[in-house]
């Protein structure tokens, strides 16, 4: 499967059951009831959980950690109001552009 339209698939699920808000059935709904901090929470340990396995596991244990933080940021996104086309349009804008100048341009 190809990543845009796993993403894509992802975004959809996770929509469906953020609409349908059944936290005794889903846990993305289980998981946005506690609010956005909570989401943000999960989403900070699945990124440490994702830095200890590139630096000390196999590379089964980091797909598996780098697919529970794409999870949860979607959940995040989709929280906001916002999905994986919002970040490939930022994506696009970069690109070219090189990371030091993107940077810099940022607002302090």
């Amino acid at each position: 499967m190809a990543i845009g339209e796993a993403l894509a698939r992802l975004e959809t699920v996770v929509k469906d059951r953020l609409a349908a808000g059944d936290g005794g059935t889903s846990y993305v709904a289980s998981l946005a009831a506690k609010g956005r901090g909570k989401i943000a929470q999960k989403l900070g340990e699945e990124a440490t959980e994702t830095v200890i396995a590139a630096l000390t596991e196999d590379d089964a244990a980091l797909t598996g950690e780098a697919a529970d933080l794409v999870f949860h940021l979607t959940i995040l996104l989709a929280d906001r109001g916002l999905g994986w086309d919002a970040v490939a349009a930022e994506l696009a804008r970069r690109h070219g552009i090189s990371g030091h100048a993107e940077k810099a341009s940022r607002p302090q």
